[in-house]
Formats: structure tokens, C-alpha cells, sequence
């Protein structure tokens, strides 16, 4: 059996409802509707985690954020009530990434774009990637999304250069040029993550449609508490509960473009049959702070929380001959479930010392309708940017717990009924609540999670 190449299409701050074929009316992805066709669909899939680093580590390593210690974004400090949990600052190199695992079984292995898991040695090539094209400590294009961008792993491309087209330039001169031997290609973009910066052409685009929709006469905000955190304490929550950023829309719109360059090239090269797709995003969209350009409603909040706009994800699968051509499937699934996934999709053999907390997709893939697993868990033991608190959460059938550190509140949520979050259930089944709550504590010890100590000095 020939093994198929492998493309991991990972988004950076996309949220769960920014793709019209998850229920935006304001975006427009067509090639990615296209691929959603000619796919399956994930309605409930999560990132491990409400930022990008924990759930970039918990992808490559197929390991609950807590278990690797990498539980947030690298280089992130904040204080409160609590004070911030210690964390890894890398992806530690003992942990068998699912290149090296993939590199090992015969593959070819290839970072584009986006890391955020630590300076050498943690870097891709240090982690199993033959090629590393753009990916070093950086969280975001600091110099902007057009050249010269500065990236150390990157050259500078003419001035002007946009850089999710580079990227996946980038990327299709490496599919064009692959020989016999099967591929990995890691395609993680910066984009959507800030600064929010689009070709001038397809902002126009986006200001005359939400001109012609009448969006432009809607408020967009609600302004509402101010930060939990000390070096934010003076500044106010702004939730976005309209998509009708320009701008926004615009790099959404290039991003579509750009991966529908990308299919185009397995299509001219003959690889499409050959090739599993599995597009994502690495935790939900940025709805209320820095901007706050983009609304997950009817999901509640976003990046930075531990509710479910702040995790929950679009997860498209197509592999070729397997997946049911349009299907939909509404399993939890979660970041470390890719490891375990890949491996058997390229003929491996499993790594379960390594993918401990992942659980293979592949019977979803095949059209099975549930997974042998109890409970899937998150543990965010730090402040987020956007207004989020520290706590832990589990999800066991349509339930989920969250219990917040800060004051020790615990909130139940039936999420086939209230996809919201708006219905708190916790005083009404107390008995659930106590099962849940005693599985996630210990959940907590086994994986060694930390919990952020209280703030001496916090004046309030």
C-alpha cells in the first residue's frame, strides 16, 4: 500500500466560526468550502489549549499542554489575583515529535511558517524537520505581513512581498520539486494572528461589502469589565459581537486564495490522490481585545478563555478514497488526537509511551460515529491577554466543568443545549458536578499539572 503524503494546514487565531462553510456570512473562503466538499468536517473539534504555543507543542508531541509543560504561549507573563504558573518555555527535546516519528517510518519532513516552540536547539531541524522555512521563537510577523519581514529563517523577498503568499510559495516549490519519497508538510501561517494587515485590493473588497450589508451602521462592541491582570487593570474587555472587520475579512479572504493555490499544485503535480489534508487552527479567534477582529458567536468569547470560543475549532480532513466526500462528523476530538492519527494513516507503528493522551481519528475518518475515550481535558493555569482567568476544564459527553483558580467557582454547561455557555448547571446537578470535578483533579495529578499560586501583592 502506497503511503500517502501528509499536509497539515495549521491556522494561527482562526476561530471557529471564520470560515463560511462553518456559518460566517461576512467571510468568503470558497477553496476551503471546496475542500469542507470533498471532506469531512469536524463540528466539535478543540485545540488543547486557548493560545497557540500549548497547542502547537501538544500536536507535535501528542501529549496533553500539561503533561509537556508547555501550558502557554512562550514568552508570556501576567499576574492578578494569582500569580502566573511556571511553564517550559520549548518544546523539550526529549518529547519524539510526530516528524521525527514520521522521518523515522520513511518520510520527508517540512516546516513552513510559524514555531513559537523555542530557539535552537528546539528549533524544527532539532525536532525532526529536514526543512525548516520561516519557523523560529517569534509568536507573529513582527516587522508585519509584508517584506522586509525580518524573519532570521526567511529571507527578506522583494519589498512589498505579502508574506502568507511567500509561505505558500514557499511550500508549493517544495511540493513541485519531491521525488518518489512520501512528505510531511507542516504549513503553519502566521496569519490571522496580528497585526492585522491585507493586500490593499482585498480590504476594498471588504469595505464595500459590509458597506453594501449595512454593517458598517451596526455597532460592533460591547464594552465590558476591566482586565483581570495588573499590567492591564486600567483597560476595559471589548467584545466584538459582529463580523464586519475589513481587514480582518481581507486576510482571511488571501489565506483561502493561498490554499487554493496550494490544492491546485498537488492537482498539477499528481499528488492530490495521494495526499491527506488536515487543515485546523491553533485556538479561537480573537474576539475581545488587541483589536478584537473577529466574533465567535454564538460561542462564547475567545482567544485567551476557557470557554469554548476560545478552543473550540474548524477541522477539515480530506484523505482521498477514505472520508466520505461532504461528511460531518460531531466528535470531540482534540490536538494530541494527531499524532496517534498520522502514524496510522502512514502505515506506522502507534507510539503510545508517546502519544499518551491522543486517541486516533481514523475510525471518525472511516466513518464511525464515536471514539473509545471518556473525557477530553484542558489546564490554562495563566491569565490570557484578552480577559481569560486561570483554570481547567474537561468536556465527558455533551457536559463541561470549568473550574476558575482565581475564586474557585466551578460552571457545568449541556453544550448540545446551550452552545453558548450562557446556562450555568452546576447548582442543579450537584452529583455530576462532584464526579467531574474529582476526575479532573486527578486528570491534574497524572499529568503534573501546575496551579498558579496566590498574589501576595495583588491590591485588587
Amino acid at each position: 500500500m502506497k503511503r500517502p503524503n501528509i499536509i497539515f494546514l495549521l491556522i494561527d487565531d482562526l476561530g471557529w466560526r471564520d470560515l463560511a462553510c462553518y456559518g460566517s456570512t461576512f467571510y468568503e473562503t470558497p477553496h476551503l468550502d471546496r475542500l469542507a466538499r470533498e471532506g469531512m468536517t469536524f463540528t466539535q473539534a478543540y485545540a488543547a489549549a486557548p493560545v497557540c504555543s500549548p497547542s502547537r507543542a501538544s500536536i507535535l508531541s501528542g501529549k496533553y499542554p500539561a503533561r509537556v509543560g508547555v501550558t502557554d504561549w512562550i514568552g508570556a507573563h501576567a499576574r492578578g489575583k494569582l500569580v502566573d504558573a511556571p511553564y517550559v518555555d520549548h518544546l523539550p527535546l526529549e518529547e519524539v515529535s510526530i516528524a521525527k516519528a514520521l522521518k523515522a517510518g520513511g518520510y520527508v519532513t517540512w516546516h513552513v511558517g510559524k514555531w513559537h516552540l523555542g530557539e535552537p536547539p528546539a528549533d524544527p531541524l532539532h525536532h525532526g524537520f529536514d526543512v525548516n522555512i520561516g519557523g523560529c521563537d517569534w509568536g507573529m510577523p513582527k516587522h508585519g505581513y509584508f517584506s522586509p519581514y525580518g524573519i532570521p529563517t526567511l529571507p527578506d523577498g522583494p519589498e512589498g512581498e505579502y508574506l502568507t503568499d511567500r509561505l505558500t510559495d514557499e511550500a508549493i516549490r517544495l511540493i513541485e520539486n519531491a521525488g518518489a519519497q512520501p512528505f510531511f508538510l507542516n504549513l503553519a501561517h502566521y496569519a490571522v494572528h496580528t497585526p492585522i494587515q491585507a493586500k490593499p485590493e482585498d480590504e476594498a473588497r471588504f469595505i464595500a461589502k459590509a458597506k453594501a450589508l449595512k454593517l458598517d451602521q451596526v455597532e460592533a462592541f460591547v464594552w465590558g469589565e476591566h482586565f483581570p491582570t495588573e499590567h492591564k487593570k486600567d483597560k476595559r474587555v471589548k467584545r466584538r459581537i459582529v463580523q464586519s472587520h475589513a481587514g480582518y475579512a481581507a486576510m482571511i479572504y488571501n489565506l483561502d486564495w493561498n490554499i487554493g493555490r496550494l490544492l491546485t499544485a498537488l492537482e498539477r503535480t499528481g499528488k492530490a490522490d495521494d495526499t491527506l489534508i488536515i487543515f485546523t487552527s491553533d485556538n479561537g479567534g480573537l474576539s475581545t481585545a488587541e483589536g478584537s477582529p473577529t466574533c465567535n458567536l454564538p460561542l462564547h468569547e475567545g482567544k485567551g478563555w476557557m470557554y469554548d470560543g476560545g478552543t473550540r475549532e474548524p477541522l477539515i480532513v480530506k484523505w482521498p478514497g477514505v472520508t466520505p466526500a461532504g461528511s460531518q462528523c460531531h466528535v470531540p476530538t482534540t490536538s494530541p488526537d494527531f499524532y496517534p492519527t498520522l502514524l496510522e494513516v502512514a502505515g506506522l507503528p502507534l507510539r503510545p509511551e508517546q502519544h499518551v493522551d491522543g486517541v486516533s481519528l481514523v475510525p471518525l475518518l472511516k466513518g464511525e460515529k464515536t471514539l473509545e475515550r471518556e473525557a477530553i481535558y484542558w489546564h490554562y493555569p495563566h491569565y490570557g491577554n484578552q480577559g481569560g482567568t486561570p483554570g481547567s476544564a474537561m468536556r465527558m459527553g455533551d457536559y463541561k466543568l470549568i473550574e476558575f483558580f482565581a475564586d474557585g467557582r466551578l460552571e457545568l454547561y449541556n453544550l448540545a443545549e446551550d452552545i453558548a455557555e450562557t446556562r450555568n448547571l452546576a447548582a442543579e446537578h450537584p452529583a455530576l458536578v462532584n464526579r467531574m470535578h474529582e476526575m479532573l483533579k486527578q486528570w491534574r495529578v497524572s499529568v503534573s499539572a501546575k496551579i498558579p499560586a496566590v498574589n501576595p501583592e495583588y491590591g485588587g
